[in-house]
């Protein structure tokens, strides 16, 4: 069986990139970092660089904010790993939401109807979040199941299993930081426990948790 085709999303096309998952690496390590820190930490062009996190702002995973200054010079840009405070401000990621959650609720109803399983209830707000993961890790281009019930993410055939060994692990801790952005972003009481790559032939897991169930 030959490798499985790279999928063609525009998601996956700018997280496929080793220096924009380094420069989100070091945004989500610490905010309110200037170009020149990145162009420091990362050894890049500045140039290279700035049209990096572009790329990164119009995907919606990384802000910006010009500083105010109380001194002379130009006021610099300071620029963040997204996160859930960012869906009321940034439309985008709203409609992201929105029509995931209403892809989702069309798919459940439908299996409903033709396959009754009873599961645990999640509390309200769970499922539009995990609806917008669901969403969002289709258009990383993984392989997912989500077992509602068990909260548990299964994900097989990863896109980025090589640059997970290139850059020893921290693929995997730049995804899971974005995860937990799209659950934030999704609003309600699941979050992110642990993404345990490897966690069987070929297959990761990642470990979801809720605060509350319903009855």
């Amino acid at each position: 069986m030959g490798a499985m085709a790279a999928p063609r999303t525009e998601t996956f096309r700018t997280l496929a990139s080793p220096s924009r998952v380094e420069l989100l690496h070091l945004l989500q390590e610490r905010d309110r970092r200037t170009l020149a820190e990145l162009v420091e930490a990362t050894g890049l062009h500045p140039n290279t660089v700035r049209e990096h996190l572009q790329r990164l702002t119009r995907g919606g995973y990384v802000t910006s904010i010009v500083e105010t200054r109380t001194t002379r010079g130009r006021p610099r840009t300071l620029y963040s790993a997204a996160t859930g405070a960012d869906v009321e401000t940034n439309d985008d990621v709203a409609r992201k939401v929105a029509s995931a959650t209403e892809r989702g609720d069309l798919l459940r109803r439908y299996l409903e109807s033709t396959v009754p399983t009873p599961t645990a209830r999640l509390p309200e707000g769970a499922l539009r979040q995990i609806d917008a993961l669901d969403d969002h890790l289709d258009q990383s281009g993984f392989n997912a199941c989500i077992d509602e019930a068990a909260l548990r993410v299964d994900i097989t055939d990863c896109p980025y299993q090589d640059m997970v060994a290139e850059s020893h692990g921290m693929v995997c801790v730049v995804h899971l930081g974005l995860v937990r952005t799209v659950l934030s972003q999704a609003g309600g009481p699941v979050t992110a426990r642990a993404l345990l790559p490897f966690s069987g032939p070929g297959c990761c897991t990642l470990s979801l948790e809720c605060g509350r169930r319903e009855s």
